[in-house]
């Protein structure tokens, strides 16, 4: 349906659009499993060698407590906000601001983040296939391409972009499923190794330290909770869409974990890149290789789309509540999306990537520091919705173990993993990115202040806005 032409009236985002495979396709393409399979486990049997598996174990458990967390809340309220209005419910607003400013920063910091690392990957196919694209120039452009396409996708539509990272997160864990499978078989009966399930040398401090590193590889998973409006029966899908794709991408890790390391040994410890190692050694065609990196290239640029996505709702939202410019609360009047929000997060996204290529830096280093920025958002995000979570229900007189349980593993995990990352004090820039994430996180509190004295109105309003009470057709 197309909104009529007054501009007086918000179009609305569009109605129950969204089917139950598009709602987790939104969730999974936020994952992005195909670019952690390629290099997460190698990063944890460093530390945790035979313990990788559990790892990954100890990290679905802590995301689907936090997923629980969040669906009790989506099962009762639907908005476009995710975490923001969620939070608003037991935290109040100024609860509700700091989830929305730092969701956003984690959804932001992603997003550019895997766009660098979409144009590694996409650079080294295009090479691999004889289309030479070389140097910091030929980065930019991809950078450009790439980014202009991601941001045009979410623009056009919700079901556009979210069935164009479904298609691609498939084709990604297809591509990567085939390669394990066929290893397992080429092992023979060396595919069995116990020794992983006996934990044999692995150290207790490698195991935990390995889970935050697995948690990492979860963050975006609950972005489907932005698709409230658009989601057809909301109550039921988003939840379901939320909890069953952390547990399916769990599974996934935790096989692609084991076959990595029962076919690499200990060399998986010493690998840049364990699913081509395992490629050439197995004697996959030549032809593979190029299907492969396309395959994870293909899985970080779904990863840039599905953040803008959530960035966009939240950003809409806040504008209907006046927090940030009400231009930002309107849609376009025929695609019906936040395109206004869209419009300034895809360029920014851009911007960062390009100066830091500009300067000589890898696509795949400004993943990883621009990632780890993100990651601080999405920790703060996460444990504050747990922590609404508790005091919420706890004022509704509900049932409390449970929630009480997965809250406290969620807010302890946070905290750990915030705090993990930061001592021992990592490298320059990493050492760098805390301070980065808490002066932007002041500069928000600092807007927040000035809404507080000049328009309390807006204070009053912030987390309020559902499904329900949105304007326009939709």
């Amino acid at each position: 349906m197309t909104a009529p032409k007054n501009t007086s009236v918000d179009a609305g985002l569009r109605k129950g659009v969204m089917t139950a495979p598009e709602l987790a396709a939104q969730a999974i393409a936020n994952i992005a499993p195909s670019a952690v399979i390629a290099f997460t486990a190698a990063a944890i049997y460093i530390g945790a060698g035979n313990g990788t598996m559990m790892s990954f174990v100890l990290a679905t458990i802590v995301i689907l407590s936090v997923g629980y967390c969040v669906v009790v809340f989506a099962r009762r309220h639907a908005s476009a906000g995710s975490l923001y209005t969620y939070v608003s419910k037991g935290l109040g607003p100024t609860g509700a601001y700091l989830a929305g400013i730092t969701l956003i920063i984690g959804c932001w910091g992603i997003a550019a983040g895997s766009l660098a690392g979409s144009v590694s990957y996409m650079n080294d196919f295009l090479n691999l296939i004889h289309v030479p694209i070389h140097g910091r120039i030929g980065r930019i452009i991809l950078v450009i391409v790439l980014g202009g396409l991601a941001t045009l996708f979410t623009i056009r539509g919700i079901r556009l972009s979210a069935r164009v990272s479904l298609v691609l997160e498939l084709i990604s864990i297809t591509i990567i499923s085939i390669l394990l499978v066929l290893a397992l078989i080429w092992l023979g009966p060396r595919a069995w190794d116990p020794a992983q399930f006996k934990l044999s040398g692995a150290p207790i401090s490698g195991v935990s330290a390995g889970m935050v590193l697995g948690i990492l590889g979860f963050v975006g998973f609950s972005s489907a909770d932005a698709l409230g409006r658009e989601a057809r029966h909301p109550y039921t899908a988003i939840p379901r869409a939320i909890m069953l794709s952390a547990l399916a991408v769990g599974i996934l890790y935790v096989f692609a974990s084991y076959t990595q390391i029962a076919v690499l040994g200990s060399d998986l410890a010493e690998s840049t890149n364990p699913l081509a190692d395992i490629a050439s050694l197995i004697a996959m065609p030549s032809w593979y290789t190029p299907i492969l990196t396309f395959g994870v290239g293909a899985s970080f640029f779904a990863v840039v789309v599905a953040p803008l996505n959530v960035i966009g709702r939240i950003m809409y939202v806040m504008g209907k509540e006046g927090v940030i410019p009400s231009q930002f609360g309107r849609t376009h009047e025929h695609f019906l999306t936040p395109h206004r929000a869209l419009l300034v997060t895809g360029p920014t996204v851009m911007i960062i990537d390009i100066i830091l290529l500009a300067y000589g830096a890898h696509p795949m280093d400004v993943t990883v520091w621009i990632d780890t920025y993100g990651t601080y958002g999405y920790m703060v995000a996460y444990a504050l919705v747990a922590i609404a979570c508790i005091v919420y229900f706890r004022r509704l007189r509900s049932r409390m173990a449970l929630i009480v349980t997965t809250a406290t593993i969620a807010v302890v995990a946070m905290v750990y993993v915030f705090f993990a990352n930061i001592y021992p004090v990592p490298a320059f820039p990493l050492n760098l990115m805390p301070y980065l994430f808490l002066a932007t996180v002041a500069a928000g509190v600092v807007w927040y202040l000035f809404l507080r004295v000049r328009r309390p109105d807006v204070i009053t309003r912030i987390g309020k806005t559902e499904t329900s009470t949105l304007e326009g057709i939709g």
